[in-house]
């Protein structure tokens, strides 16, 4: 891939890895939101807990990106501006991950889905030509072992529990299956890096997730939704309404006294 450089001193190529690398970085922060809104109200103390520590463990993930993504930029932002200051169409998580959690069948379920995903795609990470995403990737691995091997267990006990909790998993299957082939999908600066050796082509994961998550299914008696609907355009900055409302909640304190420090 041809480099290219613009009057502020922005190569392309630098320009395509900082996209990217926000692009990890803001499903994880996302994600890790939601699922803080748990804490001192899961239905027990166990999953209160797990469910914390998880949180706590994609916003130090974003953290790590966010900093690479500082050195990257030519205008001197922090891991704060990027978290604080950014307006929703400038964030590039999956839409997946500011799904409501309504309910904890419609949390448990978007966590084993974006789990198996999430593996494959830092498994495939250390893989890269970059050592500062190889380094993120080989340390949060890790973590992501543990987040699915406890989102698999509850998706199978509830699954395979009363008739109940079976029903509901199905329906918070049903629902969210429309928001993972977005995973999948690279965009313009995943399929230009891919190229180069540094991204993921998260096409090629698609395959091993769905018989991941199709081997649980059955497990746990669940049906593997059938569907050709989908819902894109997180990636790209095109976002729900549900959104605006976490980073009006998330924001809230820097907007309303600038240049805080934590």
């Amino acid at each position: 891939m041809t480099t290219s450089t613009s009057a502020n001193g922005t190569t392309e190529s630098s320009a395509l890895l900082q996209r990217y690398v926000l692009q990890l970085a803001d499903t994880s922060l996302i994600l890790s939101h939601r699922l803080s809104e748990w804490c001192g109200v899961a239905p027990e103390l166990e999953i209160d807990m797990a469910l914390s520590n998880i949180a706590l463990d994609l916003l130090g993930e974003a953290r790590h990106l966010y900093q690479y993504a500082s050195e990257l930029d030519n205008q001197q932002r922090t891991e704060d501006d990027f978290a604080f200051l950014r307006h929703q169409s400038e964030f590039h998580n999956l839409l997946l991950a500011e799904h409501p959690n309504e309910g904890f069948d419609i949390t448990l379920t978007r966590q084993f889905l974006f789990d198996s995903y999430h593996y494959l795609l830092l498994d495939a990470l250390q893989q890269s030509s970059d050592p500062q995403l190889v380094a993120v990737a080989r340390k949060s691995l890790k973590e992501v072992s543990y987040h699915q091997r406890f989102s698999r267990g509850w998706l199978i006990r509830l699954g395979d529990g009363t008739a109940e909790s079976k029903q509901k998993m199905q329906l918070a299957l049903d629902a969210l299956w429309r928001f993972t082939p977005e995973m999948f999908v690279c965009s313009d600066a995943e399929q230009a890096l891919a190229e180069q050796g540094i991204a993921v082509d998260v096409a090629s994961l698609k395959a091993q997730w769905l018989e991941t998550v199709t081997e649980a299914c059955h497990e746990a008696g669940l049906n593997v939704p059938q569907t050709a609907h989908r819902r894109v355009g997180g990636k790209e900055g095109r976002h729900s309404e549900h959104l605006g409302y976490i980073l009006a909640e998330m924001q809230f304190m820097q907007r309303a006294y600038p240049n805080s420090q934590w």
